[in-house]
């Protein structure tokens, strides 16, 4: 059994599985390429378990990214690799299939939000359902915006002065990490960039990340705009790919994972929680000071999503732990 850190976004093993190994369906498994991910392998196994370790946690992204036959043998050497080492396991975005794995194996497993999807196929702004949002793009046209596909590397500059302006009015929040696209470094060949100008001024940007599987596409990942510019920019750019994405006969758009949101007890396993479940409705209702979620899930629904997607959390005891859960949000750099 092996653990290594991968500070490139380069190991082609990780690549490879979600690239491979998709019978779980998570739209978000190109985050496992993240720079300062640690992954998980046991020789001989077709496979890769991605995680971070913060304080005595080892967080993990999702479920093994394996084959089948070798998924149980991952998890099992993973779970007892985390006890050898004296730490606690805690696994976020977990899907639906992921979950009953570990809720087998007596792990505590609870939805911890959700996901969402749009189909491409007959994807249209028409009707009276868009109309907000046709207006909202027809006013930042008619400020000027200009999108363009661009090259991360071309436009550095561009993304690192629209990064300060967005983060400053965030207090001077920390960039967050781990449950967050990347932009740059090798896995961005991988990646699309939409960016935005108004005046040749940069103002907001859209970067997607493949999505593989069965619901292949493009999800909607790291977005950032100036905050004093013009209404409508993320729904213009957005537009614009969608378009893009169309007439590639690009079948999905993923939205990505929203913590608090989509929660419904038809999701929750055998064996759960309530006291979780409570504190994720509660956190919904009244965490924005922790993840603003309401916010994110009303940008996301403009776009009337087809598919909602329950993704959970799971934790390697007899209960749910709150350190666990807080240690998530560490791994995040959220504080």
């Amino acid at each position: 059994m092996t653990a290594t850190t991968t500070e490139t976004g380069t190991d082609s093993r990780i690549l490879d599985a979600i690239r491979t190994h998709t019978t779980s369906e998570n739209p978000s498994s190109f985050l496992a390429l993240n720079s300062g991910n640690s992954v998980f392998t046991v020789p001989g196994a077709d496979g890769v378990v991605v995680y971070r370790r913060t304080g005595r946690w080892a967080v993990q992204f999702g479920g093994p990214f394996a084959a089948e036959q070798d998924y149980d043998t991952l998890l099992d050497a993973f779970r007892s690799y985390v006890r050898d080492e004296g730490l606690n396991l805690v696994g976020v975005q977990l899907q639906r299939t992921d979950a009953e794995r570990y809720a087998e194996r007596g792990c505590v497993v609870n939805q911890v939000g959700a996901s969402w999807a749009v189909s491409l196929a007959e994807f249209t702004l028409r009707g009276t359902r868009f109309m907000q949002l046709r207006n909202k793009i027809s006013r930042a046209l008619r400020n000027g915006l200009q999108i363009q596909e661009v090259d991360a590397a071309d436009v550095a500059d561009a993304i690192a002065v629209i990064d300060k302006a967005w983060l400053g009015s965030k207090g001077g929040a920390q960039q967050l990490e781990f449950l967050v696209g990347q932009i740059g470094g090798p896995a961005q060949a991988h990646r699309r960039l939409f960016a935005g100008t108004i005046d040749g001024e940069p103002v907001a940007y859209i970067s997607y990340s493949p999505v593989y599987g069965s619901r292949a596409g493009w999800m909607h990942d790291l977005s950032r705009r100036i905050p004093s510019g013009s209404p409508g920019l993320m729904e213009a750019i957005n537009a614009h790919a969608i378009e893009v994405f169309r007439a590639e006969g690009v079948e999905w758009l993923h939205f990505g994972f929203t913590p608090f949101t989509g929660l419904d007890a038809a999701h929750e396993l055998d064996g759960h929680s309530p006291a979780f479940q409570w504190l994720m409705h509660a956190l919904w209702a009244e965490g924005a000071a922790l993840y603003p979620a309401q916010t994110q899930l009303s940008y996301k629904q403009k776009w009337a999503p087809d598919l909602l997607i329950p993704e959970y959390v799971a934790f390697d005891g007899p209960q749910a732990s709150l350190p666990g859960f807080a240690h998530i949000f560490r791994a995040c750099k959220a504080f």
